[in-house]
């Protein structure tokens, strides 16, 4: 992939470090892992606060019965829709969230997956953040991989791994981490792709809540503050 640099400075430059280094230690990632722009979507809210093999299963249950459909998962009652996804643990409240974006895409968009998908990256987001249930992180994520606009997802490994590095501060909040990101490279949505799927696989590799340091691709470049 060729890189779009975009503005010069320290954080530019760590930032494309530490990509070219995670894509040379593990290739590229092939995400996001969906058939399809509602498959992500609903992948995208099923896999909070849960792992992607308990959403496969999930999501699995839901191929089985053909319900990976905006129309026919809408004609479900929340209750129904819950053990369908039981796999994906909170499945209550992530049943009620998937009712409440099938909620919004009809009122606002008529149902149209692919209208709503082409209003816009501002617009999409916005509407995705109006939804309960829906933060930062997913409607984000709707947005760079069903969307295909460039934005930057931000998720617990991103954080962990640059506060290692250095590029943010301790408490720094989603929107900072997302705006140093955005701020020091080019917008560009197969980029924000890559490089989200590499911070990912180190974050499950190696940035865990105990971390494990040994191997990891970028150890040498670690630092544990910022001035």
């Amino acid at each position: 992939m060729k890189l779009k640099t975009g503005r010069s400075g320290r954080p530019r430059e760590k930032l494309l470090r530490i990509y070219r280094r995670l894509a040379g230690a593990y290739g590229p990632q092939g995400w996001w892992p969906a058939e399809g722009a509602f498959e992500m979507i609903v992948g995208a809210i099923l896999t909070q606060n849960t792992n992607w093999a308990n959403v496969t299963r999930a999501l699995d249950n839901l191929k089985r019965v053909k319900l990976l459909d905006p129309k026919k998962m809408g004609e479900l009652e929340a209750g129904e829709l819950s053990e369908y996804i039981r796999p994906a643990g909170y499945f209550r409240q992530k049943s009620r969230t998937l009712m409440e974006f099938l909620r919004f895409l009809r009122a606002d968009y008529g149902g149209d997956l692919e209208k709503m998908l082409a209003s816009g990256r501002e617009n999409l987001r916005e509407g995705l953040l109006g939804v309960r249930g829906i933060g930062p992180e997913t409607a984000d994520s709707i947005v760079l991989y069903a969307g295909h606009y460039p934005i930057f997802v931000v998720d617990a490994y991103t954080g962990r791994i640059f506060r290692c590095q250095g590029l943010i501060a301790e408490k720094a909040s989603y929107g900072e981490v997302q705006e140093m990101v955005m701020a020091s490279l080019e917008p560009d949505e197969r980029f924000f792709n890559e490089f989200h799927a590499l911070l990912v696989r180190l974050g499950k590799t190696h940035c865990r809540k105990v971390p494990r340091c040994e191997g990891c691709p970028i150890i040498r470049d670690r630092v544990f503050s910022i001035s």
